[in-house]
């Protein structure tokens, strides 16, 4: 074995609904005026008894039951998540405990919106090398618990949720190399910060560099999986804005693919984004198995990451 794959995906959103409707009964907004800045109709909310580990856990499940998998078939344990509120245990750690796992390695990544398309590349890299045999992969953020719900201006974006995906080993492998970076000196342009911590961003500079910079970087992505861009099936980007998603879909020239469009009924739910749309896809068969769909995070530090996978 000398690859890695994706064996199954999973996704879990909580069960409470936020409409655009709703937010206009809190602050000076509407659902028209949300529709043509960010295309968000709806978005998924945790309650107080729904923490990260928890959002983490069911999807982790829902993957594991998908893949035929025990618990204890995993050891490796990654989950992306920039909204962990404690420091130890980590979430990897809490999400093991949920699941019952006996003794996996488990580790947090925090690269915000590109969480979920870094920690992939790490369990690919160390299912290859021999470090694990079968990781789950898990994107889990609680945006609600990181918003200002009096800011207009970023209260209409975010929503709750995660996504999971097992990695395995394989004869040849079905997730392309990675391509990944980021934009140090512009971190300041996507925040979660202060006490308590709060999430912020300068909307017009992160729409010019995701619209302009990222597009040639996408394709490159595919040139390392040794594809062009219209071989995609499917592209999942990360569900910020889909006045994001669309142009640079475009600029990207995947012609023939699907394009993930979750974000008008999830919102922006960071980490959890393109596992969640991702999960999605497959569950309604837009993609088949063993489709090339790229995956292409982005957003907070200015760092994105993104490789083609074949779908489970």
């Amino acid at each position: 074995m000398n690859g890695s794959r994706i064996a199954a995906v999973g996704h879990y959103q909580p069960a409470k609904v936020l409409t655009n409707e709703d937010l206009a009964g809190t602050v000076d907004t509407s659902d028209e005026w949300i529709r043509s800045r960010v295309g968000i109709r709806t978005r998924h909310i945790a309650g107080p008894d729904e923490p990260v580990d928890e959002l983490a856990a069911q999807a982790g499940a829902k993957a594991l039951a998908a893949a035929g998998l025990t618990p204890a078939d995993i050891d490796l344990v990654l989950v992306a998540t920039s909204t962990a509120v404690d420091r130890s245990p980590n979430m990897a750690a809490r999400v093991a405990a949920r699941l019952g796992m006996p003794n996996p390695a488990t580790m947090d990544l925090n690269v915000v919106c590109a969480g979920f398309t870094h920690a992939l590349a790490t369990a690919d890299h160390a299912v290859r090398a021999g470090g694990a045999s079968r990781a789950l992969v898990i994107g889990a953020d609680k945006m609600s618990e990181v918003t200002d719900w009096s800011d207009r201006t970023t209260c209409v974006l975010v929503g709750d949720g995660a996504g999971a995906a097992v990695v395995e080993a394989a004869e040849e492998s079905g997730i392309g190399p990675v391509l990944w970076g980021s934009v140090p000196e512009m971190g300041h342009a996507v925040r979660i910060e202060g006490t308590p911590p709060r999430f912020a961003q300068e909307g017009q500079s992160v729409y010019r560099w995701a619209t302009t910079q990222l597009p040639p970087i996408a394709r490159r992505a595919c040139e390392r999986a040794g594809l062009e861009p219209a071989d995609l099936a499917g592209v999942v980007l990360h569900q910020a804005n889909l006045r994001i998603i669309e142009p640079l879909a475009e600029k990207i020239g995947a012609v023939n693919a699907v394009v993930a469009r979750d974000v008008t009924e999830s919102g922006n739910t960071s980490a959890a984004s393109i596992p969640l749309a991702f999960s999605k896809l497959v569950e309604q068969g837009a993609v088949s198995t063993g489709d090339p769909v790229l995956l292409f995070g982005f957003g907070g530090n200015l760092s994105y990451a993104g490789q083609v996978v074949r779908c489970p």
